[in-house]
């Protein structure tokens, strides 16, 4: 895979209040940053609504929209949020569309039998309807009688899939733009989303990187080791396509989350952008060898350790 050079920036956590997004954006735009990434989760804030402050007051600032769940609007009026956001900065923003947690689908009445159909349905459209075509669609979720946008954006941004797991991957490949992959977003597990796509031209990759960098390793690996351990009890992906992962398993199961304390600082190289902050740019570098276009920078979600976080975050992106 190519070594590309990523565009750097930081995530907007749920918890965050919504009204910092203004000044995170700002900070961002006139320090050098290449993105701001706004999430959204049911049921925090919401994901356009975010974007649109942040987009509206900066000059440059490229935002990513991770993610909204596919089912949770229309996809008529997903694709008018998606038009009517890059009307307010031609080329700056990056859509990014997911199955949504089930769970909170079903807490809302809209969970879909099939989630995969569900999702390449309202991609389809949606990409369709941002490319100025006049939609009449009869999906089993998505049902459009020439439908089109008044004003579709004149290039049209490519749409993201945040999602996990082969089969979505492959839906990927074959009708979005590219993905959104979640943190722990390592080396490894995105060639192999890559791959699972089908490596299709043009494909873009963006992913999240939990930050937590300290002035050294070791408070940085135990201010990290309890959300290690919460993505290895949710079986999270990213860390199954490690190579040491049945050694971090057994760790794991012999010494609990202090012992990730102790692991090798090589193995937390390739889980994130955690120690010093030269061992974050290592990782950064690692990324772009596996040829990611996007990276956000995951801050802790408390705002009182998360929000000072941005400086390191302004410091990587100026490397």
């Amino acid at each position: 895979m190519t070594q590309t050079s990523a565009a750097l920036g930081m995530c907007f956590p749920r918890t965050f209040p919504a009204a910092l997004v203004t000044d995170v954006a700002r900070r961002l735009d006139a320090g050098g940053a290449d993105e701001l990434w706004l999430i959204e989760d049911c049921f925090y804030t919401a994901g356009p609504s975010l974007v649109a402050a942040a987009l509206a007051t900066t000059e440059r600032l490229t935002c990513g929209l991770g993610i909204v769940p596919a089912v949770a609007r229309t996809a008529a009026v997903t694709a008018m949020e998606f038009a009517t956001l890059d009307a307010l900065a031609p080329g700056r923003l990056l859509p990014g569309i997911g199955h949504g947690v089930q769970e909170w689908m079903g807490q809302m009445g809209v969970r879909p039998k099939s989630p995969l159909t569900a999702l390449e349905e309202v991609t389809t459209a949606v990409t369709r309807l941002l490319a100025g075509e006049k939609v009449t669609m009869e999906g089993q979720y998505v049902v459009l009688q020439d439908v089109q946008l008044d004003a579709p954006p004149t290039t049209p941004p490519p749409i993201l899939l945040g999602v996990r797991g082969p089969k979505s991957m492959a839906l990927a490949g074959r009708v979005a733009g590219g993905v959104v992959l979640a943190e722990p977003a390592t080396p490894d597990y995105v060639r192999a989303a890559v791959g699972q796509a089908g490596s299709p031209e043009g494909f873009v990759v963006a992913v999240f990187s939990a930050l937590c960098v300290r002035g050294d390793r070791k408070t940085a690996y135990e201010w990290s080791a309890p959300w290690l351990g919460w993505q290895l009890k949710d079986k999270n992906p990213a860390l199954a396509a490690l190579p040491f992962y049945d050694d971090l398993v057994k760790l794991h199961a012999e010494k609990g989350v202090e012992g990730f304390v102790s692991m090798p600082q090589e193995w937390w190289a390739e889980i994130g952008p955690i120690g010093t902050l030269d061992d974050a740019a290592a990782h950064i570098e690692k990324l772009e060898a596996a040829g990611v276009h996007h990276i956000g920078l995951f801050p802790d979600p408390e705002v009182e350790h998360g929000l000072p976080q941005l400086e390191y975050v302004l410091e990587l992106a100026n490397r």
